[in-house]
Protein backbone atom coordinates (compact mmCIF):
# COMPACT_ATOMS: atom_id res chain seq x y z
CA UNK A 1 0.00 0.00 0.00
CA UNK A 2 1.51 3.25 -1.12
CA UNK A 3 0.26 5.31 1.36
CA UNK A 4 -0.02 3.34 4.30
CA UNK A 5 0.30 5.00 7.50
CA UNK A 6 0.09 8.92 5.67
CA UNK A 7 -2.09 11.49 6.48
CA UNK A 8 -3.47 13.72 3.52
CA UNK A 9 -5.61 16.57 3.22
CA UNK A 10 -8.08 16.63 -0.16
CA UNK A 11 -10.03 19.26 -0.69
CA UNK A 12 -13.22 19.42 -3.16
CA UNK A 13 -13.53 16.13 -1.39
CA UNK A 14 -17.12 15.48 -2.03
CA UNK A 15 -18.06 14.68 -5.89
CA UNK A 16 -15.97 14.10 -8.95
CA UNK A 17 -11.94 13.79 -8.90
CA UNK A 18 -12.21 14.88 -5.52
CA UNK A 19 -14.22 11.89 -4.52
CA UNK A 20 -11.59 9.45 -6.59
CA UNK A 21 -8.40 10.55 -5.30
CA UNK A 22 -10.35 10.19 -1.70
CA UNK A 23 -11.39 6.14 -2.75
CA UNK A 24 -8.00 5.96 -4.52
CA UNK A 25 -5.67 7.16 -1.04
CA UNK A 26 -7.82 5.13 1.49
CA UNK A 27 -6.96 2.08 -0.75
CA UNK A 28 -3.73 3.22 -0.75
CA UNK A 29 -3.51 3.18 2.94
CA UNK A 30 -4.30 6.99 3.69
CA UNK A 31 -5.77 8.75 6.89
CA UNK A 32 -8.30 11.20 4.80
CA UNK A 33 -9.35 14.91 6.00
CA UNK A 34 -11.83 15.16 3.50
CA UNK A 35 -13.23 18.87 3.01
CA UNK A 36 -15.70 20.38 0.58
CA UNK A 37 -18.77 22.78 1.45
CA UNK A 38 -21.56 20.36 2.02
CA UNK A 39 -21.23 18.45 5.37
CA UNK A 40 -24.55 16.54 4.36
CA UNK A 41 -22.53 15.31 1.03
CA UNK A 42 -19.28 14.91 2.81
CA UNK A 43 -20.61 12.53 5.65
CA UNK A 44 -23.00 10.28 3.44
CA UNK A 45 -19.65 10.11 1.31
CA UNK A 46 -17.10 9.37 4.15
CA UNK A 47 -19.77 6.11 4.75
CA UNK A 48 -20.10 4.96 1.21
CA UNK A 49 -16.19 5.46 1.08
CA UNK A 50 -15.75 3.29 3.98
CA UNK A 51 -17.80 0.49 2.93
CA UNK A 52 -16.87 0.77 -0.58
CA UNK A 53 -13.00 0.41 0.37
CA UNK A 54 -13.12 -0.66 3.83
CA UNK A 55 -9.32 0.19 4.58
CA UNK A 56 -6.48 -1.12 7.21
CA UNK A 57 -7.82 -1.55 10.98
CA UNK A 58 -7.35 2.16 12.14
CA UNK A 59 -7.69 4.03 9.53
CA UNK A 60 -9.46 7.16 9.09
CA UNK A 61 -11.72 9.32 7.21
CA UNK A 62 -12.59 12.32 8.42
CA UNK A 63 -15.04 15.19 7.26
CA UNK A 64 -14.78 18.78 7.46
CA UNK A 65 -16.70 21.16 5.72
CA UNK A 66 -15.87 24.92 4.48
CA UNK A 67 -16.30 27.20 1.94
CA UNK A 68 -12.72 28.38 0.60
CA UNK A 69 -14.60 31.74 -0.47
CA UNK A 70 -14.37 32.27 3.12
CA UNK A 71 -11.01 33.68 3.54
CA UNK A 72 -10.41 32.34 7.36
CA UNK A 73 -11.38 28.54 5.99
CA UNK A 74 -7.62 27.35 5.31
CA UNK A 75 -6.34 28.37 8.86
CA UNK A 76 -9.98 26.28 10.35
CA UNK A 77 -8.96 23.20 7.62
CA UNK A 78 -5.49 23.41 8.87
CA UNK A 79 -6.36 23.61 12.78
CA UNK A 80 -8.71 20.72 12.05
CA UNK A 81 -5.84 18.79 10.83
CA UNK A 82 -4.05 19.32 13.66
CA UNK A 83 -6.28 18.77 15.98
CA UNK A 84 -6.73 15.00 14.72
CA UNK A 85 -3.10 13.89 13.68
CA UNK A 86 0.65 14.72 15.24
CA UNK A 87 1.50 15.55 11.29
CA UNK A 88 0.70 16.41 7.82
CA UNK A 89 1.78 14.22 5.17
CA UNK A 90 -0.42 15.25 2.07
CA UNK A 91 -2.20 17.82 0.79
CA UNK A 92 -4.33 17.83 -2.29
CA UNK A 93 -5.87 20.78 -3.57
CA UNK A 94 -8.60 20.08 -5.59
CA UNK A 95 -11.22 22.48 -4.95
CA UNK A 96 -12.27 24.80 -7.73
CA UNK A 97 -15.32 27.11 -9.09
CA UNK A 98 -15.27 27.76 -12.58
CA UNK A 99 -16.27 31.17 -12.13
CA UNK A 100 -17.83 33.60 -14.41
CA UNK A 101 -18.28 33.02 -18.45
CA UNK A 102 -18.05 35.27 -21.13
CA UNK A 103 -15.36 38.33 -22.34
CA UNK A 104 -13.45 39.62 -19.23
CA UNK A 105 -15.62 43.03 -19.38
CA UNK A 106 -18.31 41.40 -19.23
CA UNK A 107 -17.67 39.58 -16.31
CA UNK A 108 -19.98 39.94 -12.57
CA UNK A 109 -16.92 41.03 -10.67
CA UNK A 110 -17.30 39.72 -7.47
CA UNK A 111 -17.95 36.41 -9.15
CA UNK A 112 -14.20 37.39 -11.02
CA UNK A 113 -12.86 37.75 -6.88
CA UNK A 114 -14.68 34.88 -5.50
CA UNK A 115 -12.82 32.37 -8.24
CA UNK A 116 -9.26 33.89 -7.35
CA UNK A 117 -10.25 33.37 -3.80
CA UNK A 118 -11.41 29.70 -4.64
CA UNK A 119 -9.13 28.85 -7.12
CA UNK A 120 -5.72 30.32 -5.98
CA UNK A 121 -5.47 32.62 -2.57
CA UNK A 122 -7.33 29.79 -0.77
CA UNK A 123 -5.04 27.03 -2.32
CA UNK A 124 -2.30 29.28 -1.38
CA UNK A 125 -2.83 29.75 2.18
CA UNK A 126 -3.53 25.98 2.48
CA UNK A 127 0.19 25.07 0.63
CA UNK A 128 1.58 27.86 3.59
CA UNK A 129 0.16 26.41 6.12
CA UNK A 130 1.02 22.81 5.13
CA UNK A 131 4.52 23.40 4.37
CA UNK A 132 5.21 24.99 7.39
CA UNK A 133 3.39 21.53 9.52
CA UNK A 134 5.16 19.55 6.78
CA UNK A 135 8.38 21.21 8.01
CA UNK A 136 8.49 20.16 11.41
CA UNK A 137 8.55 16.97 10.95
CA UNK A 138 10.79 16.54 7.91
CA UNK A 139 8.90 16.73 4.58
CA UNK A 140 5.56 15.79 2.82
CA UNK A 141 3.99 16.34 -0.63
CA UNK A 142 1.66 18.88 -2.36
CA UNK A 143 -0.05 18.17 -5.05
CA UNK A 144 -2.15 21.17 -7.05
CA UNK A 145 -4.63 21.07 -9.80
CA UNK A 146 -3.97 22.83 -12.66
CA UNK A 147 -7.02 23.40 -15.49
CA UNK A 148 -8.07 24.37 -18.64
CA UNK A 149 -5.98 27.86 -19.47
CA UNK A 150 -2.80 26.94 -17.23
CA UNK A 151 -0.75 26.41 -20.44
CA UNK A 152 -2.48 28.78 -22.97
CA UNK A 153 -5.14 31.12 -22.83
CA UNK A 154 -8.48 29.66 -22.59
CA UNK A 155 -11.11 32.75 -23.66
CA UNK A 156 -14.23 33.19 -21.65
CA UNK A 157 -12.57 31.89 -18.78
CA UNK A 158 -10.52 34.43 -18.06
CA UNK A 159 -11.10 34.37 -14.10
CA UNK A 160 -10.64 30.71 -13.97
CA UNK A 161 -7.48 30.50 -16.34
CA UNK A 162 -5.34 33.42 -14.80
CA UNK A 163 -5.72 31.53 -11.20
CA UNK A 164 -4.54 28.16 -12.63
CA UNK A 165 -1.97 29.67 -14.19
CA UNK A 166 -0.65 31.19 -11.19
CA UNK A 167 -1.35 28.31 -9.19
CA UNK A 168 0.90 26.24 -10.98
CA UNK A 169 3.61 29.38 -11.63
CA UNK A 170 3.02 28.73 -7.64
CA UNK A 171 3.86 25.28 -7.86
CA UNK A 172 7.02 25.52 -9.35
CA UNK A 173 8.12 28.45 -7.26
CA UNK A 174 7.29 26.67 -3.91
CA UNK A 175 8.99 23.71 -4.90
CA UNK A 176 12.21 25.24 -5.29
CA UNK A 177 11.79 26.78 -1.99
CA UNK A 178 11.25 23.69 -0.01
CA UNK A 179 13.59 21.84 -2.31
CA UNK A 180 16.04 20.93 0.80
CA UNK A 181 13.58 20.53 3.46
CA UNK A 182 12.17 17.25 2.08
CA UNK A 183 9.04 18.81 0.88
CA UNK A 184 7.78 17.44 -2.91
CA UNK A 185 5.29 19.87 -4.70
CA UNK A 186 3.71 19.27 -7.78
CA UNK A 187 0.80 20.27 -10.65
CA UNK A 188 -1.31 17.70 -11.72
CA UNK A 189 -3.22 18.58 -15.27
CA UNK A 190 -6.41 16.09 -15.35
CA UNK A 191 -8.13 16.50 -19.21
CA UNK A 192 -11.47 16.98 -19.23
CA UNK A 193 -13.73 15.10 -17.03
CA UNK A 194 -17.71 15.03 -16.84
CA UNK A 195 -18.00 17.22 -14.30
CA UNK A 196 -20.57 19.50 -13.11
CA UNK A 197 -18.35 22.25 -14.19
CA UNK A 198 -17.39 20.89 -17.55
CA UNK A 199 -21.38 20.96 -18.37
CA UNK A 200 -21.80 24.17 -17.45
CA UNK A 201 -18.92 25.64 -19.15
CA UNK A 202 -20.75 23.72 -22.67
CA UNK A 203 -24.03 24.95 -22.01
CA UNK A 204 -22.76 28.60 -21.99
CA UNK A 205 -22.05 27.67 -25.90
CA UNK A 206 -18.74 29.04 -25.29
CA UNK A 207 -16.72 25.99 -24.41
CA UNK A 208 -16.60 22.79 -27.52
CA UNK A 209 -17.63 19.58 -26.73
CA UNK A 210 -14.73 17.81 -25.56
CA UNK A 211 -13.62 14.00 -24.93
CA UNK A 212 -13.73 13.45 -21.36
CA UNK A 213 -11.60 11.28 -19.62
CA UNK A 214 -11.97 8.71 -16.21
CA UNK A 215 -11.09 10.92 -12.97
CA UNK A 216 -9.52 7.73 -11.97
CA UNK A 217 -6.74 8.19 -14.35
CA UNK A 218 -5.60 11.42 -12.59
CA UNK A 219 -6.55 9.91 -9.32
CA UNK A 220 -3.40 7.33 -9.61
CA UNK A 221 -1.49 10.02 -10.94
CA UNK A 222 -1.98 11.83 -7.48
CA UNK A 223 -1.49 9.28 -5.44
CA UNK A 224 1.68 8.31 -7.36
CA UNK A 225 2.87 11.99 -6.88
CA UNK A 226 1.68 11.40 -3.16
CA UNK A 227 3.97 8.29 -2.38
CA UNK A 228 7.61 7.81 -2.20
CA UNK A 229 7.36 6.15 -5.88
CA UNK A 230 7.64 9.51 -7.51
CA UNK A 231 10.64 10.42 -5.30
CA UNK A 232 12.82 13.33 -7.23
CA UNK A 233 9.86 14.63 -8.93
CA UNK A 234 8.99 18.43 -7.61
CA UNK A 235 7.93 21.14 -9.75
CA UNK A 236 6.66 19.94 -12.75
CA UNK A 237 3.09 20.27 -14.49
CA UNK A 238 2.43 16.77 -15.18
CA UNK A 239 -0.77 15.86 -17.59
CA UNK A 240 -2.81 12.41 -16.51
CA UNK A 241 -3.37 12.22 -20.15
CA UNK A 242 -0.99 12.94 -22.51
CA UNK A 243 2.33 12.40 -20.21
CA UNK A 244 4.06 9.09 -19.43
CA UNK A 245 4.33 9.40 -15.63
CA UNK A 246 3.93 5.82 -14.66
CA UNK A 247 7.62 5.33 -15.49
CA UNK A 248 8.40 8.98 -14.73
CA UNK A 249 10.18 8.05 -11.64
CA UNK A 250 13.36 6.34 -13.57
CA UNK A 251 13.51 9.62 -15.44
CA UNK A 252 14.18 12.13 -12.44
CA UNK A 253 17.16 12.62 -12.50
CA UNK A 254 17.15 14.06 -16.29
CA UNK A 255 14.14 16.10 -14.84
CA UNK A 256 15.76 17.82 -12.66
CA UNK A 257 17.49 20.93 -13.61
CA UNK A 258 15.39 21.37 -16.52
CA UNK A 259 12.44 23.13 -18.02
CA UNK A 260 10.56 19.84 -18.91
CA UNK A 261 7.14 19.96 -17.79
CA UNK A 262 6.78 23.76 -16.60
CA UNK A 263 5.33 26.99 -18.41
CA UNK A 264 8.00 29.03 -20.21
CA UNK A 265 8.07 31.84 -22.68
CA UNK A 266 8.73 30.35 -26.35
CA UNK A 267 10.94 32.35 -28.63
CA UNK A 268 10.98 33.01 -31.41
CA UNK A 269 14.22 30.39 -32.95
CA UNK A 270 12.09 27.53 -31.41
CA UNK A 271 9.51 27.90 -33.84
CA UNK A 272 11.73 28.79 -36.82
CA UNK A 273 11.56 32.79 -36.93
CA UNK A 274 14.96 34.47 -37.28
CA UNK A 275 14.23 38.02 -35.66
CA UNK A 276 17.70 38.52 -33.90
CA UNK A 277 19.74 41.53 -34.26
CA UNK A 278 21.87 42.23 -37.26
Amino acid sequence: MKLAGQTAIVTGASRGLGLAVASAMRREGADLLLVARSEVLLRAYTHLLAAAAPGQAGQQAHAFAADLRDPDAPRAILAEARRLWPRLDILVNNAAIGGPIGPLADNDWDAWRDTIQVNLLAPAELCKLAIQWMRESGGGRIVNLSGGGAAGPRPNFSAYGAAKCALVRLTETIARETAEQGIRVNAVAPGAMDTEMLREAQKSGLEPASVTVDPKIAAELIVYLASEESAGITGKLISAVWDPWRTLHARAADLNGTDVYTLRRILPEERGKAWGGE
